[in-house]
């Protein structure tokens, strides 16, 4: 890592705390992918040539096998070398998820113990930013759980919290209660818009940046799909599942096809790949601080830079929006597909992550 000036913008979620817009997604780099050592040196070159561009914000989990602890690895050579100015360029986003067994009956402590392990893992003193999320609402301890987090903000463990995939109501009800929310992360893309409208109107409101996942759609909006069949399972991956399902949810693969030529349209006129021009169409989105994009190396780091470098102006969204207000879905508030029990896209979510870690490697 050089300390070269960025190329990457940045946001301020809060005064005196600022990230960059395009944040590195973790999930990819999880045990359960077949990380070996060889390409663990590869990973965590990488993570160096994405914080000198910029990109120096990166995204993580406990439940992700293996993340917090590689990162971790990372900023202990990066304090090697440039000390603790060079750690405190870098930002660091994890999660706080309680297997869905643990709803009913997590304690103060319990919490604690949590974050006490990604602070470990990670070789920090502070946490950047923890963001929570709570599986089933029908416990309803979410407001009070989350106020075991905010003292852990009073007691210097954590620096901000944040939300991903709650509702409009109860990210409400935290933020009404006083849980110090600085951002919530959500499924956002031009397939998937339900975090457009209210739940936009109520972070705008209450100075919540969006964090958004899924911009991409798990690759689908990219050349490779573009004018291709429709694929059948078996899939490589739990999140070609669950992005397949968003687009039966938009209108099925003949209404994702025109998006897809509209975009390769909008590409080639600025000359970038189409997942640049879907991001920065997100970028532009109101109320979104940052676009999380998943990579498992740096290979595609060109292509999701040359999304800064786009300018879409009222022609292209005109294009965008005429397919837009044609599509069907997904319907509904942010999660709520996901959290309708028995339904096809709750039947894909693991619930139990944390047990099943403990007792081996998963799947992402």
């Amino acid at each position: 890592m050089s300390l070269a000036d960025p190329e990457v913008p940045r946001i301020e979620l809060r005064p005196g705390y600022s990230i960059s817009r395009l944040i590195k997604g973790g999930w990819q780099l999880a045990s359960g992918h077949g990380t070996v050592n060889q390409e663990r040196e590869t990973i965590l070159a990488d993570m160096d040539r994405y914080v000198d561009t910029g990109m120096t914000t990166f995204d993580c989990a406990d439940i992700y096998t293996g993340v917090e602890a590689m990162i971790g690895e990372y900023l202990g050579r990066v304090r090697e070398r440039h000390g603790s100015v060079g750690v405190e360029r870098v930002q660091v986003h994890t999660k706080f998820v309680p297997d869905v067994s643990q709803l009913a009956t997590i304690t103060a402590a319990e919490v604690e113990q949590a974050i006490d392990r990604s602070l470990r893992r990670l070789g920090v003193e502070r946490l950047d930013l923890v963001q929570f999320h709570w599986w089933d609402y029908e416990v309803p301890r979410y407001v009070e759980v989350g106020m075991m987090l905010s003292r852990l903000v009073e007691q210097g463990k954590i620096r901000h919290v944040g939300a991903t995939n709650f509702s409009c109501a109860t990210l409400q009800e935290l933020l009404d209660a006083g849980v110090p929310l600085v951002s919530h992360q959500v499924q956002y893309s031009l397939l998937d818009r339900r975090p457009a409208g209210e739940m936009t109107s109520l972070c705008r409101s209450r100075g919540v940046s969006l964090l958004c996942y899924g911009a991409l759609a798990g690759g689908f909006l990219s050349h490779r799909y573009l004018g291709a069949p429709e694929p059948e399972p078996p899939f490589a991956n739990r999140s070609l599942v669950k992005y397949q399902l968003i687009i039966e949810e938009f209108g099925g693969w003949n209404a994702f096809q025109e998006l897809l030529q509209v975009l390769a349209g909008i590409a080639n006129r600025l000359q970038v790949p189409i997942g640049a021009a879907a991001i920065r169409a997100l970028l532009d989105r109101l109320q979104v601080g940052a676009v999380i994009v998943g990579a498992r190396n740096s290979s595609y780091l060109g292509e999701t830079l040359a999304a800064l470098d786009c300018d879409l102006g009222p022609t292209e969204y005109s294009a965008i929006e005429s397919v837009l207000r044609g599509s069907l879905g997904p319907v509904g508030d942010v999660y709520q597909l996901e959290r309708e029990k028995g339904g096809r896209h709750a039947n894909i979510m693991r619930y139990e992550l944390n047990r099943e870690r403990s007792e081996g490697p998963i799947e992402h």
